[in-house]
């Protein structure tokens, strides 16, 4: 076996944009992008070559060489999805809000990925964005509480992430506290109309239990997290450097996208998906390393 089988179940932008990262890969062959209608994003993995399916997750799970799934649909169709996925032996990296399996933030808990992590929640773009700053600021400064504010452009928001709102704000609050380490954690999402999009932005705030500790210690915290997460994603970058009044640490961070597929003021979705396929691409490795197996 030279390259793992992995399929994206979900056709839509973050499901296509997906897979021309997989493509990209070094140890995942994208094997199959499923949905179930004959969507424009069906038609557009045919046209490249690539097999498709309208038969929703039983294709994938008809498969047995296919061993990642990336799910990219709903937060809803995900609770249905991840026993199904668990009970035929494959990998599953949920890119919805669902929250079923263990929260992961690579630059957070890389540490945490392996053979037990066989659902792996990728939080939400906002989490991917902001929870490892909160992590950086908390783990010298301890944190009461955290605050995260995601704007992103209203045409990068499809019908799955409008319809996904409350459970994004859910889902990365909690991320907030059980990785960032905040004592209480908030989330808020705000879609800009504004036109041309603007790039995602997040300003993070946090109210530190330690301010003592200073300016630099936290500054030089977090900006060894931005460095380990510019490596997944180069267009991740500081629109506020850290500023410390008081107790309150305020952070702004902007996220520019590849560009892949989708334009390059979709960071929201790009953060999640660069990560995901590098998630993936661990994943797959260590399949590998077993001679194929999981």
């Amino acid at each position: 076996m030279s390259k793992v089988k992995v399929a994206v179940l979900g056709p839509g932008n973050i499901g296509s944009d997906l897979m021309f990262k997989i493509l990209r890969s070094k140890n995942m062959d994208m094997a199959m992008l499923v949905g179930i209608v004959e969507s424009e994003g069906i038609k557009r993995a045919r046209g490249i070559g690539i097999n498709t399916s309208t038969g929703g997750i039983d294709a994938i799970l008809a498969d047995p060489e296919i061993k990642i799934v990336f799910d990219a649909t709903s937060a809803y169709a995900h609770l249905k999805h991840a026993p199904l996925l668990r009970e035929a032996g494959k990998f599953a990296i949920d890119l919805t809000p669902a929250a079923i399996g263990p929260y992961y933030v690579p630059s957070v808990n890389s540490e945490q990925l392996g053979n037990e992590m066989m659902n792996v929640n990728m939080v939400t773009c906002g989490g991917q964005a902001t929870v490892p700053i909160v992590y950086a600021v908390s783990r010298v400064a301890g944190a009461e509480y955290a605050e995260i504010v995601s704007c992103v452009s209203s045409v990068s928001a499809g019908p799955g992430t409008r319809n996904n709102i409350d459970e994004f704000t859910r889902t990365t609050a909690r991320a907030l506290e059980v990785l960032g380490g905040a004592d209480r954690g908030k989330a808020i999402v705000i879609l800009n109309p504004a036109d041309p999009p603007i790039f995602m932005t997040n300003t993070i705030y946090a109210k530190v239990k330690r301010p003592d500790v200073g300016l630099e210690v936290i500054t030089k915290s977090i900006d060894s997290i931005v460095e380990e997460i510019q490596q997944y994603v180069p267009g991740y970058r500081y629109r506020v450097r850290p500023l410390l009044e008081g107790d309150k640490v305020t952070v702004g961070i902007e996220v520019e996208g590849a560009g892949d597929f989708l334009p390059v003021y979709s960071g929201n979705l790009d953060i999640i998906n660069a990560i995901s396929a590098a998630t993936g691409e661990r994943i797959a490795e260590g399949i590998l390393a077993k001679g194929g197996a999981v």
